[in-house]
């Protein structure tokens, strides 16, 4: 037993004579910063995932239900869409305030870049609603946008889908022409009292037999999650990787400078060899 302490508290020593080098331990700080980093872009593609799958929980939720009065949704302007209820299918009545049509540059719709139209809806109580009509392609310049179909006259009741007001781009835009569907700006430019929220127009219905030419329908929402989740769990398996690969080099440079696995005292391969006998060539006869 004595002789089996001292040879593993000599295997253990020079174990350690190689971990601690210089060159394994900054391989191991380097494997370790990449475990942290791989946690936390997992982390990151995981909180991408549950926005995404939240999104398309929502449209899928609201998008084909029954429409409702804008009433229950939002009382007054100034009022802010919750979270949850963006998206749902809404219906309100009033007059399109012509004067103060806007159109949002830069806007995509099935791969095309052009404009949304948006007008207020003046309603009975005296509150407006942002409405987006549709979409026109872009014309020859910026100032030159394609025709713009006639919005129309008279008591119209818009059913459409509310959505929360966008960021502002910080863009000073000329009269008429929104950078983003921004409520603050909309309600600067129209002077109009908006609710906290727009509508994207599904159906118009006017007065009986009134005709109504719409801009071009908005492509439905994307409720594609996208590959988020494999993303994350991808980095999360991926955070091992690098302290495996020191551990298995140091393991290997052990090995190849101690020639070979520590051997059991009892097993044969321990006991001492005879040194080979080197054979001493006989000068006779033959080599003449």
């Amino acid at each position: 037993m004595p002789v089996m302490d001292a040879s593993v508290n000599g295997y253990g020593r020079r174990v350690l004579r190689v971990v601690i080098s210089r060159r394994w331990l900054t391989a191991l700080a380097v494997a370790t910063l990449f475990a942290i980093a791989c946690y936390f872009l997992g982390q990151w593609q995981w909180h991408r995932h549950e926005d995404k799958a939240a999104r398309a929980a929502r449209i899928n939720s609201h998008y084909l239900a029954s429409p409702i009065p804008l009433s229950r949704v939002l009382q007054g302007p100034g009022a802010t869409l919750a979270r949850a209820d963006e998206w749902t299918l809404v219906t309100a009545t009033g007059r399109y305030a012509d004067r103060s049509l806007m159109l949002v540059r830069n806007r995509p719709n099935h791969g095309v870049f052009g404009y949304e139209v948006t007008v207020p809806l003046d309603l009975a109580d005296g509150t407006s609603l942002l409405v987006d009509r549709g979409w026109i392609p872009n014309g020859r310049t910026a100032a030159d946008p394609s025709p713009v179909p006639a919005t129309p006259a008279g008591d119209i009741t818009v059913t459409g889908w509310l959505r929360m007001g966008e960021p502002s781009f910080g863009r000073q835009m000329p009269m008429g022409q929104l950078a983003s569907i921004n409520i603050a700006e909309a309600r600067a430019q129209t002077g109009a009292p908006l609710y906290g929220a727009y509508l994207i127009a599904r159906d118009e219905a006017g007065t009986p037999g009134q005709q109504i030419v719409r801009p071009q329908a908005l492509a439905s929402p994307d409720t594609d999650e996208g590959p988020h989740l494999a993303y994350a769990l991808q980095w999360w398996l991926a955070s091992p990787v690098g302290l495996v690969m020191v551990f298995v080099g140091a393991r290997r440079e052990h090995r190849e400078g101690s020639g070979s696995t520590l051997p059991s005292p009892a097993s044969p391969s321990a006991r001492a060899l005879p040194s080979k006998v080197r054979k001493t060539r006989i000068w006779d006869e033959e080599d003449e």
